[in-house]
């Protein structure tokens, strides 16, 4: 296993970071700096086919379905040969954006923190009704009437737009229906979580081969909400297949390339690469030795829970890697979950440190000791996020190999503090 730092651009705009870039250094991934495509427009499509179109196998055991919906970036020369797909599935997060019971909820356990300090036990059962109530009406699917969903697919737009840029064919699924039913089914929940990413692909297939099944004349223009005529046929490669998960969605990621997973990966349908964001663990331990991956985490994420790099680190035959981001926050990958998103529910939920920002470092052990850290903003947090992931895919998907020496620590992003450490192996 090797381990090496590596710095990162933080707040150069992209234009500086061009001017910057010399030949033989590799190029920081904001603004669509990518292999050999340079910029390009991007335009987003949507599609929505229920909000509990998808069934989980009933083999699995899992209970409760799942909408069928999607955030699509699409790339400006689309109709310019084939294209690599990259499909994003996000974490648990509440469902609905229920204002009035997300102030009620915040009230409620304020009152029983009161009422446990000072031995009110009546009161404490009256604020634990309203806390249960408010839980149910704030994680229902679908949402009551007048309630629109939390859209968390809509959280990683910055990176759909930024690989799309570079070529890509990207699409964000929805995982509400699966967040609202998850609890108690933790056993189960991440296979269910893979088998809603293994229906989009076949949905995908269907489309880019046959130019039909679902998602034939489902999409509609982001913008105008009017009915989008965007023509995938032939331009979508299945053989090349990125997945990225955040959250409980990177263990989903993670358990759809386990290697005994792979036999049930659709037909036609390769996955080439996977990126996983402060992943969370799954049930069992997964192994994976055939898949190139990757996880990213920050060292003030509060949930954090994956080890995947460590888990196959012995066994791997394809290249794998660790990126750790000081002073990164878990929620800050999604825009729908970050403070300056303004959604309901939306939070910094790192601990504090001792001063205005900093954070707490977690997770501690000999080369993390767990201590005050300058805490990233959330435009830093996901500018490092696109540059690592960009250049990930570049590689993997593309042959792009501009960025193999930032993506094994060697060589850094031009100009910025040391932020990254990169803990990489190539394989056996």
């Amino acid at each position: 296993m090797k381990k090496r730092s590596a710095r990162t651009t933080l707040t150069t705009l992209a234009g500086v970071l061009a001017l910057l870039a010399v030949p033989g250094t590799a190029r920081a991934a904001d603004g669509g700096q990518g292999p050999d495509r340079g910029r390009q427009g991007v335009s987003e499509v949507l599609y929505n086919l229920g909000d509990e179109a998808f069934r989980p196998p009933k083999s699995l055991g899992y209970v409760g379905n799942n909408e069928l919906d999607g955030a699509v970036y699409v790339p400006a020369d689309l109709a310019e040969g084939r294209h690599p797909l990259i499909v994003i599935e996000h974490g648990i997060h509440a469902t609905c954006a229920d204002a009035d019971a997300a102030r009620d909820l915040a009230a409620a356990k304020a009152a029983l923190a009161r009422d446990e300090e000072t031995g009110d036990t009546a009161d404490a059962e009256k604020q634990q009704a309203v806390i249960d109530a408010t839980v149910a009406a704030l994680y229902a699917w679908p949402c009551a009437p007048g309630t629109d969903q939390i859209p968390s697919y809509r959280g990683y737009d910055y990176l759909g737009r930024d690989l799309a840029r570079r070529g890509f064919v990207v699409v964000s699924i929805g995982t509400n229906g699966i967040n609202s039913t998850s609890f108690g089914q933790a056993d189960t929940v991440y296979q269910a979580r893979a088998k809603l990413i293994e229906r989009h692909l076949v949905m995908w297939r269907q489309l880019s081969q046959f130019g039909g099944g679902p998602l034939k004349g489902a999409f509609t223009d982001a913008a105008s909400g009017r009915a989008s005529a965007v023509d995938f046929r032939g331009h979508v490669d299945l053989g090349n297949v990125g997945l990225i998960g955040h959250s409980m969605g990177g263990a989903a990621v993670m358990q759809e390339i386990d290697d005994p997973n792979r036999a049930s990966w659709p037909r036609g349908v390769t996955i080439r690469a996977a990126f996983a964001l402060a992943p969370a663990a799954t049930w069992d331990e997964v192994t994976v030795t055939r898949t190139p991956f990757a996880v990213m985490w920050g060292t003030c994420d509060t949930t954090n829970g994956g080890t995947y790099v460590e888990q196959n680190a012995a066994r791997n035959k394809v290249p794998i890697t660790k990126f750790t981001l000081t002073g990164g926050v878990h929620n800050f990958y999604n825009t729908q979950w970050s403070p300056a998103g303004g959604q309901v529910l939306s939070e910094d939920e790192s601990f504090p440190g001792s001063r205005p920002g900093t954070c707490m470092a977690q997770f501690p052990d000999a080369d993390y000791p767990q201590r005050d850290q300058d805490e990233l903003s959330e435009r830093q947090q996901r500018l490092l996020t696109r540059d690592y992931v960009g250049a990930f895919f570049a590689h993997h998907l593309l042959g792009d190999r501009r960025y193999d020496a930032v993506l094994r620590g060697e060589e850094r992003f031009p100009g910025a503090p040391d932020v990254v450490d990169v803990r990489y192996d190539a394989g056996r």
